[in-house]
């Protein structure tokens, strides 16, 4: 089976904790893509019923909306699930997330998940943060050099680009991808980075996912957060 395979696998598992009356966070992202096609189409054949929908993009929105799906806007209210995928997965179950673009809308959504799954293949695991990807960093467009210049304190900060243009997030935001060493602490660098002026949000995801389902080349196989 094919590592595309996988991932709509993993993600059709994840949709199996749906239920009907449940509210929903729908994620962003190619393995995200899956579980919300997935959804809609249970919905469709009305294998769920009365499920409301959060989305954390407008790109995530739009695929739901052409798909049958209302979104709601967030409010207060938890949600019961969240689906969504990841760049880097600790062993803690611990994230990165943000090389889509919308690490502010799905930390937004996802910190009011009483249940936040996880869908990722294989490479997306790592011992440690930062081995593999960039760390996402949102900020604000108003004085961006100067806050690429104090990120790079932390390492080695890029803005991110949309062709010749700085990419703008759905906040209206820049975002700087900023290279990391792998880290044994990213709870000390997630307060230390918040802490800078210029900095919106930042792509770890910390403590959040309760359960991970990662596609390997022999199959899928489920994770939990560590008691």
């Amino acid at each position: 089976m094919d590592l595309e395979a996988l991932k709509r696998e993993a993600a059709h598992r994840a949709v199996d904790r749906v239920e009907s009356g449940m509210r929903v966070g729908l994620g962003t992202g190619s393995t995200a893509r899956y579980a919300i096609l997935e959804i809609a189409r249970r919905v469709g054949e009305g294998r769920l019923r009365a499920v409301s929908f959060v989305a954390t993009s407008l790109e995530s929105e739009r695929l739901a909306q052409e798909n049958g799906l209302v979104v709601d806007p967030l409010d207060p209210r938890p949600l019961d699930v969240a689906i969504d995928g990841a760049d880097e997965i600790s062993p803690q179950l611990d994230l990165v997330k943000g090389l889509g673009g919308a690490l502010l809308r799905e930390k937004l959504v996802e910190v009011q998940a009483r249940r936040f799954v996880v869908i990722a293949d294989h490479t997306k695991q790592v011992a440690r943060l930062g081995e593999r990807a960039p760390l996402p960093v949102e900020i604000v467009r108003f004085g961006a050099q100067s806050t690429l210049e104090r990120l790079a304190a932390f390492g080695e900060p890029a803005l991110r680009l949309r062709g010749n243009e700085p990419f703008v997030t759905d906040n209206g935001n820049f975002i700087a991808d900023l290279r990391i060493e792998p880290t044994a602490a990213p709870a000390d660098l997630e307060v230390r980075l918040k802490a800078l002026t210029g900095v919106v949000e930042t792509g770890l995801f910390l403590g959040m996912a309760t359960e991970a389902i990662i596609a390997l080349p022999g199959g899928v196989k489920e994770l939990v957060r560590p008691g």
